[in-house]
């Protein structure tokens, strides 16, 4: 077959699965795949996206793969064709659509009993054959709507295939798109690795059933001697040595302590050290991505390109990408659109969340947000009340003094707070900076409008209700909001406190 040939075959197989031929796109996918094209070069010709082929190419894949009966990728495509060449299957004048499957019409000259050999006009099977892909993404999240980060994306792609990182954190704060960056880059990258796996670890608290489910399905595709003295199971980093696996981790911050600093272990979670270590430290061509409000201890913020561990702290999407949220909301053309993405940073959760507040309002941006106003929904207080709760009592006193200043403050300011110590301040700043709570700008810290808000609003039970206040305070949290200038007259309860 010619360039020309191959791509009329592949639009065959897609008409029959879809009922429609291939569009420009896909076409210029499958070209540049069969030329040896990577998908940035593909990409830069047809003037499109990167992350936009890797999505095309994807569902190509999927396609390709159920109609034909075997696992297909980027890498395999073109000898796939080139083998179908071979036994003659090359008969596709008269294609026949059976029950849903592409129907290869020809006979094909298999040697007998070989595992791609059957009968003449024998439609192929609609489903992946067993053990060839090797995923189980059961517990993947569908993508549903996905919002540009391109950038993340590319930096997440890159350290993996190009650089082999062992290790990566996906952090940020609730609601910012971890766990959507993640779900777009499995499904670009999933078919560049022999295994691809989604597990939440609110389904694994301990180690044993993650490893033991994990490494059943490493073990199941291997033959393996099944003599007594063969049956013991090899440590999981030897299976991750000897396959290359890409591993996803979502809500690690479940293996962590809640009122600790950031990243300690829970005592019946703290195996899961040994194995992060292991698969940072040990030589092997698997990929480790965890994802959470938190990351392991061990695991340092300060880049370094010469290790194969990294962390990539997720920030809020640009103002082009938070329009697509609020136009879902019929937001996007409001004078205040730009205004309201700023104050709400750009987190997707949040801007969905005050949007839906301000529909069921009216509508009216500008009467609702006039000025510096911050609208709280309930909703968007219980997320936060999680991940507040979490918070040790001293990083709780730290950011109750961030919140009653009006400016960034100087980590000098800070120092001359004598009601904390200077080694406890300095890690209460290092967690809350790894919890994403607090923003460094220079030697500056501040908290986003939203987090001040919120503290504000626990400050104000301290002034405003009675001893069942569910707002509980230690004597020297209080003592730091009258040292930061706390504009309510102290109530009675504040001094029982």
């Amino acid at each position: 077959m010619n360039l020309k040939e191959m791509l009329k075959f592949a639009d065959e197989i897609v008409f029959a699965k879809t009922g429609q031929h291939l569009d420009d796109l896909q076409d210029a996918v499958l070209r540049g795949t069969l030329q040896r094209e990577t998908y940035k070069q593909i990409a830069k010709d047809f003037d499109c996206s990167e992350s936009r082929i890797r999505e095309i190419g994807s569902e190509l894949w999927q396609i390709l793969s159920e109609e034909l009966g075997e696992d297909i990728n980027k890498k395999n495509f073109r000898s796939a064709i080139e083998r179908l060449q071979n036994a003659s299957v090359v008969n596709f004048g008269q294609d026949v659509v059976v029950s849903g499957t592409f129907n290869i019409c020809g006979q094909a000259r298999h040697p007998p009993n070989t595992p791609n050999s059957h009968p003449p006009n024998q439609e192929t099977s609609n489903t992946k054959q067993p053990e060839t892909s090797h995923q189980d993404l059961s517990e993947m999240p569908e993508l549903g709507n996905f919002f540009d980060r391109t950038h993340s994306l590319h930096t997440l792609t890159t350290w993996i295939l190009q650089q082999n990182c062992r290790l990566i954190t996906l952090t940020g704060i609730s609601g910012i798109g971890k766990t959507s960056l993640a779900v777009q880059l499995v499904q670009q990258i999933k078919d560049e690795f022999e295994y691809a796996v989604w597990y939440t670890l609110d389904e694994f608290p301990t180690i044993d059933k993650f490893q033991s489910n994990l490494i059943q399905l490493l073990s199941n595709s291997e033959k393996q001697d099944l003599s007594p003295t063969n049956q013991k199971r090899l440590p999981l980093i030897k299976y991750l040595q000897n396959h290359r696996c890409l591993i996803v981790l979502d809500d690690v911050h479940n293996l962590f302590c809640s009122s600790e600093s950031a990243g300690k272990y829970k005592p019946e979670c703290e195996e899961y050290r040994s194995l992060f270590k292991q698969i940072e430290k040990l030589s092997h061509q698997s990929c480790l991505l965890l994802i959470g409000w938190e990351q392991p201890r061990e695991v340092t913020q300060v880049k370094n390109q010469n290790t194969a561990i990294r962390t990539l702290q997720l920030k809020g999407l640009d103002i082009a990408a938070a329009r697509e949220i609020l136009r879902d909301y019929g937001l996007a053309e409001s004078d205040n659109s730009e205004t309201l993405i700023h104050r709400y940073q750009g987190n997707p959760l949040w801007l969905k969340s005050v949007a839906t507040l301000i529909l069921e309002l009216g509508g009216a941006v500008t009467e609702l947000l006039p000025n510096d106003t911050i609208l709280l929904p309930e909703d968007l207080k219980d997320v936060l009340q999680q991940q507040f709760d979490r918070l040790s009592e001293l990083e709780k006193q730290v950011i109750s003094l961030l919140a009653r200043e009006s400016q960034p403050v100087d980590r000098i300011k800070l120092l001359e707070n004598d009601t904390i110590p200077l080694p406890d301040l300095a890690n209460a700043l290092q967690s809350l900076s790894r919890r994403c709570w607090i923003e460094q700008q220079g030697s500056s810290y501040t908290l986003s409008p939203i987090m001040k808000q919120y503290i504000k609003t626990r400050l104000s039970h301290l002034t405003n209700i009675d001893n069942e206040s569910t707002f509980q305070t230690t004597p020297l949290v209080n003592s730091c909001f009258l040292k930061f200038g706390n504009n309510a007259k102290t109530s009675k309860y504040h001094h029982q406190r």
